[in-house]
């Protein structure tokens, strides 16, 4: 898929892997919809990238919004490509130390945002994408997911996170299977240990740690390097069903 010229979704734009892949995608001469919560964040990012950027809040587990927003944006064109990258990490254990169980509101809410949310968007972009013109190569879109590594070696307290992401990750073969007869394109990219600002909010000494547990690189990714994969899964024609650890060869311990 041509990223110049095409018009593009990214959830989460307003900071993070988001941010960075709106910037990238705009770099590369799409015009982006950045859909996000944080309406300061947001508008400044979209700002900040001129006139090939529009700004919308949304929860992306809202059906509702997350369409008004699309609709909203239909001036940029035909919606070639998304790119999920909202999410929540809301941590607790099964039962903690008092001997309490881990409130249900709170588990349901991770799974809501991180699966619930991407299915949401991801089924709403996709119909849209159904009725574009498809490229010389039979393409009418691109359907990029982020799940995590922790999907696969979610740590202790990561329960309802691990979940959230398995699903994403579990999702992304059948419903590539799903698209394969419009010509839309799904892959989804599960990234390791980012200098977001999650990560950048923790003390220096615990980045330090986190950054010397990677193999190689021995440092945090840059969230540039996750917007320069999901560029590429848009471009390569090749590339669908999959879902791609972007890691450095990090497995997760327990803790």
């Amino acid at each position: 898929m041509e990223i110049r010229g095409s018009a593009a979704l990214v959830t989460g734009g307003g900071s993070g892997l988001g941010e960075a892949t709106a910037r990238e995608l705009v770099a590369r001469g799409a015009r982006v919809l950045i859909l996000d919560r944080d309406r300061a964040r947001g508008s400044e990012v979209a700002k900040a990238l001129g006139p090939a950027a529009r700004f919308a809040e949304a929860d992306v587990a809202d059906a509702a919004a997350v369409a008004a927003a699309l609709d909203a944006a239909a001036e940029l064109g035909p919606l070639r490509a998304a790119v999920s990258c909202a999410g929540i990490g809301t941590p607790g254990r099964v039962v903690d130390k008092s001997g309490q169980p881990l409130d249900l509101a709170v588990f349901r809410r991770v799974i809501e945002v991180n699966l619930i949310g991407t299915f949401n968007v991801l089924r709403l972009a996709a119909s849209r994408m159904v009725a574009n013109e498809p490229n010389a190569g039979g393409e009418r879109g691109v359907l990029v997911n982020t799940a995590s590594i922790a999907a696969y070696e979610g740590q202790i307290g990561q329960a309802a996170y691990a979940a959230s992401k398995g699903g994403v990750v579990g999702m992304t073969l059948p419903i590539a299977r799903d698209l394969a007869g419009a010509g839309i394109r799904v892959c989804t990219i599960a990234p390791g240990l980012f200098a977001t600002p999650l990560l950048m909010g923790l003390p220096e000494p615990a980045r330090d740690a986190l950054a010397a547990s990677i193999p190689f690189p021995r440092r945090l990714g840059d969230p540039a390097e996750f917007a320069a994969l999901a560029c590429h899964v848009v471009e390569n024609p090749m590339l669908n069903g999959e879902v791609i650890r972007l890691d450095g060869a990090l497995r997760m311990a327990p803790r």
